[in-house]
């Protein structure tokens, strides 16, 4: 996938990670034939790499992460581990071309959850990347809870990492603390501080985590993980649908990926998480092309330009034009010239009194088939007087 950042014509990194944090998701479990799958749809989209899983935990997360590297994907396949010798030696025996090396590097965490100091943060970190290293692999040093962490430990850490012969820094905002001017403010600095390739990898706790990662990439960052639908822990990750169309669309970035995949993406993704895709999602839920306002759809019957960001087909959809309460008569006498009906402005206002009527008592918008309905009603109602 080409993403070039539109400033400085630096090219943005694509990496997914539903297969292993989305996956995180509370009572999400993928089949390892829906793993497969997934991968291989990202792959054809175009993502750069794939972060696949966990293999220390065995089994069919194991098995799973091998079938996937058999496939031999244009995407490079990155597996997640802790700093420990053992977890990479299990990344090592599936074949990944990649490793994630993940660490705390807030005190926060630090203190409280590895109950450890700063010194054998580093230590442990280093040695998993020098292991790694000699063993051939890429090597992304994830720093967990990074929004939380001492900015100047964070340097040294960064520092650290690629003096040890690390590829890359991941920047976890691990509990979606941080707002898009912190996160670009900060990333610049650390950019500037240690010339170090980043990746951002932001949280949705407070629903920022797509603002987060474009700010990331404005600042510096040169890589991005994403997940589909912004499955994940808690309230989820980065959208991949969303953060890459706002780069295109409203960034003006260079992106070159067929976007008409993103629904059917999306699709596969929900159902094999069990997770209904809501219809007001951004960029793939079919609202973003319903309209039902009497002004709103007449406008967009005029032009769609008026009420649509892009045309429909970019991302798989198709424009919908709702009839209920909130209908004009614009909206009325379209539909029916779909059904080769040409309504009298008489007819056109009779017959929405009916579907405003309909759609309160319904409490929801109407069938074509009730509309039709309504219309041979009208034509009765009108022949008996």
């Amino acid at each position: 996938m080409t993403v070039k950042r539109s400033s400085d014509g630096k090219r943005i990194y694509i990496v997914d990670t539903t297969l292993r944090d989305g996956e995180q998701t509370a009572g999400v479990v993928f089949a390892n034939e829906e793993k497969i799958a997934i991968a291989t749809m990202l792959s054809d989209l175009g993502v750069d790499q794939l972060e696949v899983g966990i293999p220390t935990m065995g089994g069919d997360e194991k098995q799973a992460i091998k079938d996937i590297v058999k496939r031999n994907l244009k995407s490079s396949i990155m597996a997640w581990n802790r700093p420990v010798i053992s977890d990479i030696n299990e990344s090592i025996d599936c074949g990944v071309d990649a490793v994630a090396i993940s660490i705390s590097v807030s005190d926060i965490h630090i203190k409280n959850k590895l109950k450890k100091s700063r010194e054998w943060v580093l230590e442990k970190m280093v040695e998993g990347v020098e292991h790694a290293k000699k063993n051939g692999l890429y090597v992304s040093v994830n720093g967990e809870d990074a929004s939380r962490a001492d900015k100047d430990f964070l340097i040294q850490f960064m520092n650290t990492a690629k003096q040890a012969g690390a590829d890359r820094f991941r920047y976890c905002d691990t509990v979606g603390v941080m707002g898009p001017f912190q996160i670009e403010e900060q990333i610049k600095y650390l950019y500037e501080k240690t010339g170090f390739d980043i990746e951002m990898h932001t949280h949705n706790d407070f629903g920022m985590a797509t603002a987060n990662a474009i700010a990331g990439i404005r600042a510096g960052a040169n890589y991005v993980g994403l997940t589909v639908n912004g499955l994940g822990e808690r309230a989820g990750n980065a959208a991949l649908e969303e953060v890459l169309m706002a780069l295109k669309y409203v960034y003006g970035m260079e992106i070159d990926i067929d976007t008409t995949m993103f629904r059917e993406i999306s699709q596969y993704v929900s159902r094999a998480a069990g997770r209904e895709l809501p219809i007001w999602k951004a960029i793939v839920g079919t609202n973003m092309f319903a309209h039902e306002s009497g002004i709103h759809a007449d406008g967009a019957i005029k032009n769609p330009k008026n009420y649509e960001a892009f045309d429909p087909r970019v991302v798989g959809l198709e424009r919908q034009i709702v009839i209920g309460k909130h209908s004009g008569k614009a909206a009325i006498v379209n539909k029916f010239k779909e059904y080769n009906i040409d309504l009298t402005d008489e007819e056109a206002t009779g017959i929405l009194e009916m579907v405003r009527a309909t759609s309160v008592r319904l409490k929801r918008s109407l069938f074509d088939k009730e509309i039709v309905q309504m219309y041979k009603e009208y034509k009765r109602l009108a022949n008996s007087k």
